[in-house]
């Protein structure tokens, strides 16, 4: 299916072309998303698992609490943290105590090393991936991360600016009604259909795929 019948839509739905456009994400520059250091990426993977089944806006609230138990979330230091560190954060009531998430920061802190070692800073890592694959980076992130898994590596990528899609509930729904999606989103076969179809849309239109994503998700409700 084109995607002009989802941009028409979505417009309608929105009143006006200025205030759907008005509505998409930022996007980072590959030049911004290389510059950006190793600590950010660490912090955005923590903030999403923690925001995981929980309520956003608490965390939101105890962010600069995280910033500061987290000691600014150098990964060199956390790929290596000694284990009665992590002990102490699960008793630190500066951010939300929680051991098994706590627990994630030096697996995600050892696999941000390891890409910036051998590409020169994650942001660069990332800024070589290019969006037509994003199902293989979800992967990669599920693979060498921990709880990066479900929809928590969409909202990091979007966070830090890589251009790539979400899925969303209306997005879910809006790609099953038009049967573009038969399978579970989270199996090979249905991360393939998801993909090819931003990737045909985003030929055929030029769009960025995070415009595509949140565009879509327009067409079902206002969010996304």
């Amino acid at each position: 299916m084109k995607f002009s019948y989802f941009y028409e839509r979505a417009v309608a739905r929105q009143g006006s072309e200025q205030a759907l456009l008005t509505r998409m994400p930022q996007l980072a520059s590959p030049e911004a998303l290389s510059r950006l250091s190793d600590d950010r990426f660490l912090a955005e993977m923590t903030r999403c698992v923690f925001r995981a089944g929980f309520a956003w806006q608490v965390i939101e609230n105890k962010w600069e609490g995280f910033e500061a138990a987290f000691a600014g979330f150098l990964p060199v230091y956390w790929q290596q943290v000694p284990p009665e560190r992590l002990d102490e954060l699960a008793r630190d009531v500066r951010i939300v105590r929680n051991p098994q998430k706590i627990a994630t920061v030096p697996i995600n802190a050892r696999m941000i090393v390891e890409a910036s070692e051998q590409h020169g800073g994650f942001g660069r890592f990332l800024a070589n991936w290019p969006s037509s694959e994003q199902a293989d980076l979800l992967r990669y992130f599920k693979k060498h991360g921990a709880r990066l898994g479900g929809t928590a590596a969409h909202h990091v990528l979007r966070r830090v600016g890589w251009d790539g899609y979400i899925l969303t509930p209306d997005n879910l729904t809006a790609m099953r009604n038009h049967n573009l999606l038969d399978a579970s989103p989270y199996s090979q076969r249905g991360a393939k259909q998801i993909q090819q179809a931003f990737n045909q849309w985003h030929a055929e239109t030029g769009l960025p795929y995070s415009h595509l994503s949140r565009i879509l998700s327009m067409t079902i409700d206002v969010k996304g």
